[in-house]
């Protein structure tokens, strides 16, 4: 299927979480700000869902003292996919309830890591579609390591094709995701679909592309710059 002209119908949103400050870089620059291909992660995140799907509204959550330098390198850059920001908060929950201020019924809500650049047009078509006929839809990936669960004075082997590694985007009715951030107290939440979840709506999984991953070190970086030609 040819996803990367397919239009919507004009009810789905994208809420690009670029909240954190990239400690692990170890380069004083916010990670999301780092340079992939000399253009700054963010930037090929929102391009990924705009070239997907153009119609889709773009939020993007970021703290209130990095808001100055990306609208600079927006300029810089000549970057002019069209985008709403949002402030980001205290902890990632904050700042996605911060991204779904004012939404309505009715629409279908991806919620994606700023720094996941390599996310496919196949996977976003995946997500959307499952979550507009499911309620939710959280890309998956296969593991290829054995693995061990760790015990207080030992470890015990895993059967790995019972598991399987997540990213993002974590994709909702906008129904669910708005009444479970509601509901919910911060917690020991490590994603989306986990408050999602907890406020008792199923979870329904769908593949990923394995050049998804989360950039948040040098190494990762190094990376993505071999991956990013792999990835339609």
């Amino acid at each position: 299927m040819d996803t990367k002209n397919k239009k919507s119908a004009d009810n789905r949103v994208a809420v690009i979480v670029a909240g954190g400050i990239g400690r692990r870089m170890n380069t004083g620059i916010p990670k999301q700000f780092q340079l992939l291909r000399g253009i700054p992660l963010l930037m090929h995140t929102v391009r990924r869902f705009y070239d997907y799907d153009s119609t889709i509204e773009i939020r993007i959550v970021l703290p209130d003292e990095l808001t100055g330098t990306w609208k600079e390198l927006c300029a810089k850059h000549d970057f002019s996919v069209p985008h709403r920001i949002f402030p980001g908060g205290k902890t990632r929950s904050h700042s996605v309830r911060n991204g779904l201020t004012g939404l309505e019924p009715g629409l279908v809500v991806a919620v994606h890591d700023g720094v996941r650049p390599l996310v496919s047009s196949a996977t976003l078509e995946r997500c959307y579609q499952l979550a507009a006929e499911k309620g939710s839809a959280i890309p998956v990936f296969a593991l290829t390591d054995s693995i061990r669960e760790i015990r207080k004075n030992s470890s015990v082997a895993r059967e790995r094709n019972r598991y399987r590694t997540v990213q993002t985007p974590q994709v909702f009715r906008s129904e669910w995701i708005i009444e479970a951030y509601d509901s919910v107290s911060e917690g020991s939440f490590t994603d989306d679909a986990t408050v999602v979840e907890n406020r008792g709506f199923p979870i329904y999984l769908t593949e990923g592309n394995e050049e998804n991953i989360k950039i948040t070190t040098p190494k990762d970086l190094r990376i993505a710059e071999v991956l990013f030609d792999l990835v339609q």
